[in-house]
């Protein structure tokens, strides 16, 4: 009982995931699991840190390029396409960390989108990127050179495997003695200093350990739809997994995953009928949030259930 109760999210996560794709198209879940994984590494760092970065599309591109990349010119399998995904974004993070913790609030933030543009136009100009066109027909191979990830239904069970063992760890991350560390630089970084924890090293660590995080989400992207193009590292994308973390609740486990539901549900419903008005739509969604609902979804309803 204490297991079900200690891993009930993590549970109820499993249940929804099994009965998902009988009720809406499994393509459609498998990409607002890939984003839901995105904004989850996302609010590992603004949530539990307080480091607002509005480049962490750098990280998830960097995935997405490297997979699709590996994937098609070494031919490699999908598991160590991702793993050089995933890589890449630690590494990437571990730079560009390195360089923007040395800055607070505004100028952290600026330092990261400046970053991350600077990304940006390397995947535009690189030959081996694809430029405008981005690397196209990425094959999804076969896993471990065994199963088939080509059929729709078998790539719904390992995006799904991808998304809960993310999910699963950055809940361990934040239980651990270290996210209770990233918590309290988050409430008063100056008195986690007069304890004698070295701030820079946290924020860092947790700067890569997000990156990398970012870039699995990037990676699974790719191998799902079969490309990666220059959205993935374009600063709109760092705006929207930023939105999906606000509307779903900052510093909530399950916030960012029911922001990602949102966003991405609105924008498939809504593009078709509106077309570029969906951005005019989604930017009324964040002022109505941050006017109505500072907390989130899931903040405004865990906080209500509490004082009841």
């Amino acid at each position: 009982m204490t297991f079900v109760r200690k891993h009930a999210v993590l549970l109820s996560l499993v249940v929804v995931l099994a009965i998902a794709p009988f009720l809406f198209y499994p393509v459609l879940v498998m990409k607002v699991l890939c984003f839901a994984l995105f904004a989850c590494a996302f609010n590992l760092l603004l949530g539990y840190t307080g480091l607002l970065s509005f480049g962490h599309a750098a990280y998830f591109g960097a995935g997405a390029y490297t997979t699709g990349y590996a994937m098609t010119a070494w031919a490699t399998t999908p598991e160590l396409g991702l793993l050089f995904g995933v890589v890449t974004a630690a590494l990437l993070g571990a730079v560009f960390g390195g360089l923007a913790i040395r800055r607070q609030g505004i100028y952290f933030a600026m330092i990261t989108l400046a970053l991350a543009q600077m990304l940006y136009f390397f995947c535009l100009q690189a030959p081996f990127t694809g430029g405008e066109d981005g690397l196209q027909g990425v094959p999804r191979g076969k896993l471990f050179g065994l199963i088939d990830l080509g059929n729709d239904d078998v790539m719904y069970v390992f995006v799904s495997l991808v998304f809960l063992g993310g999910f699963w760890l950055i809940d361990r991350i934040i239980r651990s003695p270290f996210g209770q560390v990233l918590k309290s630089i988050r409430e008063n970084e100056d008195r986690a200093l007069s304890l004698g924890y070295d701030v820079d090293r946290y924020k860092l660590v947790a700067f890569v350990l997000s990156s990398a995080l970012a870039g699995l989400a990037g990676a699974t992207k790719t191998l799902t739809f079969g490309f990666a193009t220059l959205t993935d590292v374009f600063w709109g994308t760092s705006g929207e997994v930023v939105l999906m973390t606000l509307v779903g609740g900052v510093g909530t486990v399950l916030g960012p995953v029911i922001g990602a539901v949102v966003i991405i549900v609105l924008q498939n419903e809504l593009a078709d009928k509106v077309g570029s008005w969906v951005l005019v739509i989604l930017g009324a969604i964040f002022v109505v949030n941050v006017l109505l609902f500072r907390k989130g979804i899931v903040g405004e309803i865990t906080a209500r259930f509490n004082r009841t």
